[in-house]
């Protein structure tokens, strides 16, 4: 799914809303481990049960490649199994130089078919390039995120009084590619977001922090909205863990329904 394609099925649907599949062995309903592939079959009831009322997966990879070669594979088969009707976020936070940085892009764009990465941009222009050279395929740097850590790098002000995150965001925005480009911004500091689209007033936004880390919808929308909306809204545990019974399937999607329906306000 391209930008323009992500810009349509959010105007059809009436939502931004990106449902994170963090999937733990650890949380998911005990009963799935009778399953050959217990984190599929969790994603696959999952995404069944939220695909109407979503626009877009993001995956956090983490929890697949701690399982090696047979994590690699859950996270191929879910990609798979989401089809090609919403924009498919791989969350992996790469960001090194050179045919490093050229092999994660290729990893996530080639070979698993992700429509977007997220990346840290700690190293520089030379990092995030590899992943801009893809027509139709987006990288979401780390702007402001919502960890108490961010206080330690991303709020610190320059000589010229920006922040930290302001001038990451400033300066990327000039690169070639940056067309390409997303952020993402942690609903817990809202107050920062007017800052990020006034220097990146059309860049889409993926907001987590909204839902079990307390973070406003509202709040987001009134600093974050663009004509297009230009945010997506990723709720992961107060979704895919509405419940750990056998219904929980049933409740993320309304969980999901829910949060899909709130949105719809501000169209």
């Amino acid at each position: 799914m391209n930008l323009a394609e992500l810009k349509h099925t959010i105007a059809h649907k009436k939502n931004f809303l990106c449902v994170g599949l963090d999937t733990d062995l650890e949380k998911i309903p005990s009963f799935l481990n009778e399953y050959d592939d217990p984190a599929f079959e969790f994603n696959r009831r999952i995404i069944d049960a939220t695909r109407d009322f979503c626009v877009s997966y993001k995956i956090n990879t983490a929890f697949y490649e701690d399982k090696g070669t047979d994590g690699w594979e859950t996270l191929l088969r879910t990609e798979a199994y989401i089809g090609n009707a919403h924009f498919k976020i791989a969350d992996a936070k790469r960001g090194d130089i050179g045919n490093t940085s050229d092999r994660y892009a290729k990893a996530f764009f080639e070979e698993a078919g992700f429509d977007a990465v997220t990346v840290a941009p700690y190293m520089g222009h030379d990092s995030i390039s590899p992943f801009l050279k893809y027509e139709n395929k987006y990288a979401i740097m780390l702007a402001l995120t919502s960890n108490p850590g961010a206080d330690d790098f991303q709020l610190q002000k320059l000589e010229n009084g920006q922040y930290l995150f302001e001038k990451v965001v400033a300066t990327s925005q000039h690169w070639e590619g940056s067309e390409r480009l997303m952020y993402v911004t942690g609903a817990t500091r809202p107050e920062y977001l007017q800052k990020i689209r006034a220097l990146a007033p059309e860049t889409f936004l993926l907001v987590p922090g909204v839902g079990a880390q307390g973070g406003s919808l509202s709040e987001v929308v009134k600093h974050g909205k663009t004509n297009a909306i230009g945010l997506l809204i990723n709720a992961s545990r107060s979704i895919i863990y509405a419940s750990n019974g056998e219904d929980f399937a049933e409740k993320a999607g309304e969980e999901a329904k829910r949060l899909a329906e709130e949105m719809t306000f501000y169209f």
